[in-house]
Order: structure tokens, then C-alpha cells, then sequence
């Protein structure tokens, strides 16, 4: 992981919750979460789009090994890497958002580009 954030959990959990969030993130374009969240999320989404413009089969795979749904591959692989064939990362954008109501946890969105 980027820079080793731990996020209050434990690593298969925090593992496991990493990985549904990048496949949110992936099939849906956007999610909401909060900071530490999202920058963690950015670092590994950006990554699997990197793997969609290498576009070889040994990248498909890793991104499938990372990725919890195979229909997300898919459009990571087809139209993600497409559309950003030409850019050289800096695929994600994040906007905060204000604190959540309940613990004032700093929220922001994560969008693509």
C-alpha cells in the first residue's frame, strides 16, 4: 500500500475493505469516504487503470487477482484505458466535502478525471 496507512483495523480487514472500495470506485466513477480513505483508495485505483494501459494478459490478471468483480476488469481494460491513453497518471481527483454528522470525520469525493 502507499504509504502503509493502517486505518483502525486489521490487515486482512483493511485489505479486504481497500479492495471494495477500489471496485466501487472503478465501477461507479465516484464514491464518498473519508480522507485517509480516499488517498489510500487513489493510490491503488490508479494503479489497476496503469494495469488497463498495459493491457497485456499477465495485467489483466493481476488486476483480476486485486479486483472483486470480473465485469470491472473489463471496463477498466476497455474504456478506462482508452480514455486515458494519453495521460500519464493523475487519473483521480479529490474534493472535500465538510465533517460527517455523526464523528465530524473529514468526508471528500472521489471522483475520475
Amino acid at each position: 500500500m502507499a504509504k502503509d496507512r493502517k486505518l483502525g483495523r486489521p490487515t486482512d480487514q483493511r485489505r479486504a475493505m481497500l479492495r471494495n472500495l477500489v471496485t466501487s470506485f472503478l465501477k461507479y466513477g465516484k464514491i464518498q469516504t473519508t480522507v485517509t480513505r480516499a488517498k489510500e483508495t487513489r493510490s491503488l485505483a490508479e494503479k489497476m487503470i496503469t494495469l488497463g494501459k498495459r493491457g497485456d494478459l499477465h495485467a489483466r490478471r493481476q488486476a483480476l487477482a486485486f479486483i472483486t468483480e470480473e465485469s470491472v476488469v473489463t471496463e477498466v481494460f476497455d474504456t478506462l484505458a482508452t480514455k486515458y491513453a494519453e495521460r500519464n497518471g493523475g487519473y483521480t481527483r479529490i474534493m472535500r466535502v465538510g465533517p460527517r454528522r455523526g464523528d465530524a470525520a473529514e468526508l471528500v469525493i472521489l471522483e475520475l478525471v
